[in-house]
């Protein structure tokens, strides 16, 4: 099993990890959530914004989902025993929700890791300092009507090519868009859909995308980062 993660974890930059996260616990998450974002659950009269963020959220069914053995079993395997830090805390959450107004984030990109001093949108370097993997947790039903995140399969390939011009400094990631995107155009094009408490386990260069929320439901999920350990 671990050889096979791996694999699919080196081929196409990605792995879906079915039921991670207990069901009453993925439940308990989302409660909290709602509750976050003011909005009413059963009024979609209330759903006032296509995206509410909620950050960061410790409470304990957050610390549970983030520390599930099956999670921490396959972060070893995929990062290495040692080499990464357990989370006490999740977000961040982009809640989305179905909405005629256009959100204004689903650009195609990878996620930045490290502010340099004075700059005020994250960085990206070819060693993906700061960040060993990027989580996508699923606390809602998503189907592919439900704004589910787009993935180019296979893309953290491409960037690499794009990041080691910038040396070890890396570049600001809003400033490079255009070339990660051209870079992996030529990807298939998979969403992240699932159940609540499947987990995607993704690689820090995985080019990845918002969408446009055109369904019923809202999609509930969170995207922490999982952290190199300090001696890693």
């Amino acid at each position: 099993m671990g050889d096979l993660l791996r694999e699919r974890f080196d081929a196409d930059g990605f792995v879906k990890l079915e039921g991670a996260v207990p069901a009453d616990v993925a439940a308990k998450c989302a409660a909290l959530l709602w509750a976050e974002t003011g909005c009413d659950p059963d009024d979609p009269a209330t759903w006032s914004k296509p995206v509410h963020w909620v950050w960061g959220m410790g409470q304990e069914p957050f610390r549970q989902a983030a520390n599930m053995p099956v999670l921490h079993d396959a972060f070893d395997r995929l990062v290495g025993p040692g080499r990464w830090q357990p989370r006490s805390v999740l977000g961040s959450f982009p809640l989305r929700f179905p909405h005629a107004e256009e959100p204004a984030d689903a650009g195609w990109h990878i996620e930045g890791s490290y502010l340099p001093e004075g700059a005020s949108t994250y960085w990206a370097n070819h060693r993906s300092r700061d960040r060993v993997l990027l989580m996508l947790f699923l606390f809602s039903e998503v189907g592919e009507e439900d704004a589910p995140t787009r993935i180019r399969v296979g893309s953290h390939q491409d960037m690499p090519g794009v990041l080691e011009p910038y040396g070890e400094e890396g570049a600001a990631i809003m400033e490079i868009g255009p070339e990660i995107d051209a870079a992996s155009a030529h990807r298939q094009v998979v969403y992240a859909t699932g159940r609540p408490g499947d987990v995607y386990l993704c690689h820090p260069f995985l080019v990845h995308a918002a969408q446009p929320h055109h369904g019923t439901r809202p999609r509930f999920m969170g995207q922490p980062a999982l952290l190199p350990a300090a001696s890693a």
